[in-house]
């Protein structure tokens, strides 16, 4: 998959992602992290483990063949997108591991027990030669679950060697052989103990916490797919006479319509430009706009609202909505990787793949931890050797240490090696952020930029912008003392605008006049010529000369010739229902609001009264607003700055969090590190208290990850631990990291009284 970008030197900014199969550890990512960081060209790469994902930057063409190479130099290979039978075949082979596993390990544990503690009874008869067979068995079954079901461990860890590092699949490699080579040497010394049972015990927990893994990350994961799911296969295509002499499209079949004829077609073969035709009760193909018809839309599973919306000609629609009442002809606008769903879905897997700071830290004691701890164990084993060359088999000085010997000395190296797997420090970031960012599109928000996660913590200062954020978005017009040719005429004009405030007047008029020279300056309104007169229209001259309007809480769009003001729209934009309430729950946090309006005094101090907020800044332009979150920035603070517009993208991309309306301008999508697109304002306090949480959880994560550690190795070292107790250790600790990032779900749910 590759998006675009800005646009520098000429080139435009590509973002690539690979899928990478075989990775199984942190260290694992840092290889294919490394390598793709080498390729030229590439000026950033991240790889997430949680997501089997690499996200690659380039600042220079770079063919995909040469990204993949060097993921394959890595020793790993390319998978396939995430889709449903690919998950579910993973699902199924990490099952039939497990349960393969199990099936060999259970009977040789029983067998092992009986062989060490079993009475009389279990070394006469039949059970005798079953006891005396052993080391056979164990030397088989340990062959078949190592080699065989635990293949996947050993070549990881070659690959690693290989590449001359040290992951944790070397740490448990290393570990089963050597509990599996004690078999051979019973054998030559029967005196010696034998370890081979306890080799396809590691082996077989070591495969139960990859396999718990791998469940629970898939279904943190699901939101991309559920969010594809709504997209429409096909779709019913109308052609005229003329577009079906063209080509083999529509010759047969197809249905007869006023105007040409429709035709189902796969929803890739749909261009910009085409007109669809959508019956009552089927799903939008296509984001466009409506040509003909009025219906009711669902758009719950797009917006989160319950209740249908009326969309008639003129009106914008998103694929994947449901068309409920009336057939509709929609001329598509946006297709393929620029519709909606596949943006959204984008945005997701971007997020999935990011890193946080904190990063940083945990990837460099993991990339340090894993050759210590080979060192620990061989120091460990070698300590115990030596005592036993000392003391022998008599009592050592400090009584809980009991005596040494071969058997103490190969535990400890053992126990240390898998006890100390780094598998939950290396879980402990990325599982909390694939955990936040499935329950962040759950809510309609999209964690773009995990930096944000660990910025929220610190937030001081929330700038909103009013239009599109703190109001619908969707206002109209109200009043005006144009006279209908004039109006026409303005809203002929403002048709060449994407502002929320041109689309209504836009909408003021039926009529449609010849426009040209279009001009448009953000912030302050538009220039065109209309049947050879020049019009201006945009932010009045004298806005206390439109003070009634104002004092409502209205804008007042002035429409000019030269200096001769002509008239006035009045324009009222409603208050989203959620405003107050996002408004005094961010207060609650310790976050102050600051309103951000391009609107005049007068109607910025009547909207924020109504809202309750008491600094607010009015008559701002672009740069306006990138200098207000500069000034609070200069004063010590965290600034996150929340709007829609294009006028909002420099200010959005200046703050420390930019949240920008999914509904909004491409352009403040872009340069957002939050998107929301299901809901109102109310949502960026639900950005705000999620990020504070996942933060909160990576930092539980890291304790219990270090703690397990610090508590565990020297437990090992000492021979107090036996290597399935170490093994299992190992695996509890993965697990309570993957179950500790899955509570962020449920704490975001119960915050706003559903289950995420």
């Amino acid at each position: 998959m590759t998006e675009h970008g800005k646009i520098e030197n000429g080139f435009t900014e590509e973002k690539v992602s690979l899928y990478v199969a075989g990775m199984t550890c942190a260290t694992c990512a840092k290889m294919v992290e490394r390598e793709l960081s080498k390729v030229d060209g590439v000026s950033f790469a991240a790889v997430n483990l949680a997501t089997d994902s690499a996200f690659v930057v380039l600042e220079r063409p770079v063919p995909r063949e040469v990204l993949e190479r060097a993921v394959r130099e890595a020793g790993y290979d390319i998978g396939s997108p995430p889709g449903e039978g690919r998950e579910e075949e993973r699902y199924r082979a990490a099952r039939r591991g497990v349960i393969f596993s199990w099936v060999v390990v259970v009977p040789l544990m029983v067998l092992m027990v009986l062989h060490m503690y079993g009475g009389p009874s279990v070394h006469a008869g039949a059970m005798k030669r079953v006891m005396q067979a052993m080391p056979f068995i164990e030397a088989v079954c340990g062959a078949f679950v190592l080699f065989g079901i635990g293949r996947r461990i050993l070549r990881s860890a070659w690959i690693a060697l290989s590449h001359r590092h040290a992951n944790m699949d070397v740490l448990v490699a290393l570990g089963a052989l050597s509990a599996w080579g004690t078999v051979f040497v019973s054998w030559a010394d029967p005196a010696f103990p034998s370890f081979g049972a306890i080799s396809t015990m590691i082996v077989a927990l070591h495969l139960t916490g990859r396999y718990i893994e791998s469940r629970l990350r898939d279904r943190a994961s699901k939101q991309v797919r559920a969010l594809l799911s709504l997209s429409v296969p096909t779709a019913r295509l109308l052609l005229s006479d003329e577009d079906i002499g063209k080509g083999d499209v529509g010759k047969e079949g197809g249905r007869k319509e006023e105007g040409g004829r429709t035709v189902e077609v796969p929803i890739e073969a749909v261009k910009s430009g085409n007109v669809v035709v959508v019956l009552p009760g089927e799903r939008i193909a296509v984001d466009g706009e409506i040509v003909r018809g009025t219906t009711s839309i669902d758009e719950s599973m797009l917006t989160g609202e319950s209740i249908p919306v009326s969309r008639g000609v003129g009106d914008a629609v998103t694929g994947g909505s449901l068309n409920l009442t009336g057939a509709l002809r929609v001329r598509a606008t946006s297709v393929g990787e620029d519709s909606f769903l596949s943006r959204m879905a984008s945005l997701i897997r971007e997020a999935q793949g990011a890193k946080i700071p904190i990063q940083a830290f945990a990837d460099r004691v993991t990339n340090r931890f894993v050759p210590v701890v080979f060192l620990l164990a061989v120091l460990s084993g070698t300590f115990w050797w030596v005592l036993y060359r000392i003391y022998g088999t008599s009592p050592l000085p400090l009584a809980f240490l009991g005596t040494a010997g071969p058997a103490k000395a190969l535990n400890a190296f053992i126990s240390t090696l898998v006890i100390a797997c780094p598998c939950a420090l290396g879980l402990a970031i990325p599982m909390a952020l694939v955990a936040g960012t499935g329950a962040a599109s759950k809510r309609g928000l999209l964690i773009r930029n995990a930096e944000a996660v660990q910025t929220a913590r610190e937030l001081g200062a929330a700038i909103l912008d009013k239009t599109g954020t703190l109001t619908e978005g969707a206002p109209k017009v109200v009043e005006t003392n144009l006279t209908p040719d004039l109006l026409t005429a303005a809203a002929s004009i403002e048709r060449s605008s994407t502002h929320p405030l041109a689309k209504a007047i836009a909408a003021a008029a039926a009529g449609d006049a010849e426009v040209s020279e279009v001009a448009e300056t953000a912030g302050e309104g538009v220039c065109a010529t209309v049947g050879g007169r020049e019009f201006f229209i945009g932010r009045p001259v004298d806005p206390d000369r439109y003070g009634a309007q104002l004092d409502l809480g209205r804008t007042v769009v002035e429409m000019r010739s030269g200096d001769e003001v002509l008239g006035f729209i009045a324009v009222e934009d409603p208050i989203r229902e959620d405003t107050s309430e996002a408004v005094r729950r961010l207060r609650e946090m310790g976050v102050e609001v600051v309103m951000a309006t391009g609107d005049n005094e007068r109607t910025a101090r009547s909207v924020a009264a109504r809202i309750g907020v008491d600094d607010y800044c009015a008559a701002l332009r672009p740069d306006d607003k990138l200098t207000l979150v500069r000034d609070w920035q200069a004063r010590g603070r965290k600034v996150m700055m929340a709007g829609d517009g294009i006028n909002d993208a420099a200010a959005l991309k200046g703050a420390d969090i930019g949240v920008a309306m999914g509904a909004g301008s491409d352009l403040a999508v872009e340069n957002a590190d939050i998107v929301i697109v299901k809901g109102g304002v109310s949502r960026v306090a639900d950005a705000i208290s999620l990020s504070r949480r996942i933060f909160e959880v990576i930092r539980q994560n890291l304790f219990w990850a270090f703690a397990y550690n610090v508590v565990a190795v020297p437990l090992a070292m000492l021979s107090l631990l036996n290597p399935i107790v170490a093994e299992s250790a190992m695996a509890a600790s993965s697990i309570s990291v993957i179950l500790s990032s899955m509570r962020i779900a449920g704490h975001f749910g119960r915050e706003d009284g559903e289950g995420a």
